[in-house]
């Protein structure tokens, strides 16, 4: 039965450049099927109860292409300023559901599984905290940002691999951009979520450190297959995952 407290936002307004087309990249197929649809067949069968897909590159084109996909709704987002701005064009959408479930995924990770985002949101609805993040452990975790805890297991933070230290690099439980979020607790958060960076953007990995910095429940939980930690930003990429759809034929 669909969880009528469970929402999602699906972060699908990028170009995609590095996979040297010209679609959006969660149009660019994957054996013959644009990559998000497995991503939107994923939620449904995971019960979300509603899909907000936040668009913005050739936008147009998304929405002709999905038109059709039940219980979907768009935001646009005109300009690309990050991950955590992409989640800010869903607020209106999301301000009517102040205690609703909120699980953001990134629409260019086909490998999403059902039943990982189920055993999350029943861990959710468990421990009823602030954030919960979905994470993986991968033997490899080079390139992915580390799930620091402290000596008593709790999350404290995620550190990207370029700030780690060597210590740091060492751990192998790793961010998969996988959230489930309070309501009222993000968009909260979202307000204070600054740009002071190198890139000027707005990332979604602060707002679990704004919402600790209130003093709110963030937990992390070790849900995820290293198979769903495949992502596709290049044609080399986009290959692995069409070998691995295939062997889960």
């Amino acid at each position: 039965m669909p969880a009528p407290n469970l929402i999602a936002v699906v972060l699908a307004a990028g170009k995609g450049t590095r996979m040297k087309s010209d679609l959006p990249k969660v149009l660019v197929p994957v054996l013959g099927r644009p990559m998000i649809e497995y991503v939107l067949d994923t939620l449904r069968r995971a019960g979300v109860a509603q899909t907000i897909a936040v668009i913005g590159y050739r936008a147009a084109d998304v929405r002709q292409t999905l038109g059709n996909q039940p219980k979907l709704t768009f935001v646009e987002q005109t300009e690309q300023l990050g991950t955590g701005h992409a989640v800010m064009m869903a607020r209106q959408a999301l301000a009517s559901h102040p205690d609703a479930a909120v699980l953001v995924v990134a629409g260019d990770s086909p490998m999403a599984r059902a039943d990982s985002i189920q055993e999350l949101f029943a861990e959710y609805l468990r421990l009823r905290p602030a954030c919960l993040l979905g994470t993986a452990r991968r033997e490899n975790p080079h390139g992915l940002g580390r799930i620091v805890r402290d000596q008593a297991g709790n999350f404290t933070g995620i550190v990207e691999e370029k700030d780690a230290t060597p210590e740091q690099r060492q751990i192998t439980e790793v961010n998969m951009s996988c959230y489930l979020f309070h309501c009222a607790d993000l968009l909260g958060a979202l307000d204070l979520l600054g740009n002071n960076n190198a890139q000027r953007e707005y990332y979604l990995t602060d707002v679990p450190g704004i919402l600790l910095g209130q003093g709110k429940s963030v937990q992390a939980l070790a849900v995820l297959k290293p198979s769903e930690a495949l992502s596709i930003n290049t044609p080399e990429e986009l290959l692995a995952v069409e070998a691995a759809l295939r062997e889960h034929e």
